[in-house]
């Protein structure tokens, strides 16, 4: 803004020399032409671009930089791109379950949750491997649904979900599943939980701040690493979707009804934030310390520029249910229903 201002100021000198003559002339057109290119850019604000990839509800979003980016939905839909989700190629995993999140620890190591299954990749999702994590008899009348995976650090990863029990067509939540590896994968047990509450989606802020969100509004809060969880009161009974932390002490939840929590203290305290939506939102996502993302119902996108204390609706393109998000400073994107893909670059 300086700069352009600055620029500005000697605009009056220059269209002045344009009326005394001489070569003066030739400097009015450059100098106008590089002036509008100036404050052009000077202006210019962040757009979404909307794609459709297809007829699956697509769920999962991931970026491992401007350029590289993968998209996942149901019946086992995945996707990649290389040139910012211009265009995207189909991988098949051999699977029909929907994949309800994608995960990257590094540009290489990623993991894919799909009900029941894990996949993995090892060299930035060009080939991927089913993995099993727990075993048949551990879930006796009864099957796991992993719903999100994230590692705190190299050797300890986390995966959450549920308990779920079939009756005849129903599918019947039984109980809250945390399922933990202290090796980098190789093996996993489950940890039990301070509720039974279908859970939803996690993060991990350090090797020891975790936080996981679920049904009727459930918030837990761990401070060692995983190894035990208690409540963190909310005073919500709408399901809550997704959480995010700029870091240790600044967080945002968002769920069922436009809800959104945050707390500035690392959960020991959860107020509602400012908006004027009521569609449910399915994820949120910090750009930085400042910035916060969310999507949700009805194509809506909401942005907040002061860490989540109030949020302006955005121009999303579509009027899609949105159920993933993936945000840096300068680019991401959201997914949804019916190949829905909406990109995002500063």
């Amino acid at each position: 803004m300086k700069n352009r201002n600055s620029m500005l100021s000697y605009m009056p000198f220059f269209i002045f020399s344009a009326f005394c003559g001489g070569n003066s002339l030739k400097v009015v057109p450059a100098f106008l032409a590089s002036l509008f290119i100036f404050v052009s850019i000077g202006y210019s604000q962040p757009s979404w671009v909307t794609r459709s990839i297809g007829d699956a509800d697509l769920v999962a979003v991931y970026f491992l930089s401007a350029n590289r980016g993968f998209v996942a939905g149901d019946d086992g839909f995945l996707a990649s791109s290389t040139d910012g989700g211009k265009t995207w190629s189909k991988a098949s995993l051999r699977t029909d379950e929907t994949i309800n999140e994608i995960y990257f620890r590094n540009d290489n190591n990623g993991y894919l949750v799909a009900g029941r299954l894990m996949f993995i990749t090892r060299d930035g999702g060009r080939s991927w491997q089913e993995t099993r994590i727990f075993r048949a008899a551990d879930f006796a009348g009864t099957s796991p649904e992993f719903n999100s995976i994230r590692f705190a650090n190299k050797n300890n990863g986390y995966v959450i979900g549920s308990v779920i029990k079939r009756s005849g067509s129903e599918e019947v939540v039984v109980d809250s599943l945390l399922m933990v590896t202290a090796d980098g994968g190789d093996t996993w047990s489950r940890v039990p939980l301070p509720t039974r509450s279908e859970l939803f989606h996690l993060h991990f802020e350090g090797d020891s701040r975790g936080w996981i969100v679920g049904d009727k509004g459930v918030i837990l809060g761990s401070t060692d690493g995983g190894s035990s969880w208690s409540i963190q009161r909310t005073n919500v009974t709408r399901t809550l979707f997704s959480i995010d932390f700029a870091n240790e002490k600044l967080g945002v939840a968002v769920g069922g009804g436009g809800t959104i929590l945050r707390t500035e203290d690392g959960g020991n305290s959860w107020q509602p934030a400012a908006s004027a939506n009521t569609y449910t939102l399915k994820r949120v996502s910090f750009a930085d310390d400042k910035t916060v993302w969310a999507v949700g119902h009805s194509g809506v996108i909401l942005r907040s520029s002061n860490r989540g204390l109030t949020w302006e609706p955005q121009t999303s393109g579509t009027r899609a249910d949105l159920y993933g998000l993936f945000m840096s400073k300068k680019f991401g994107g959201a997914v949804g229903e019916k190949g829905t893909v909406v990109t995002f670059q500063r």
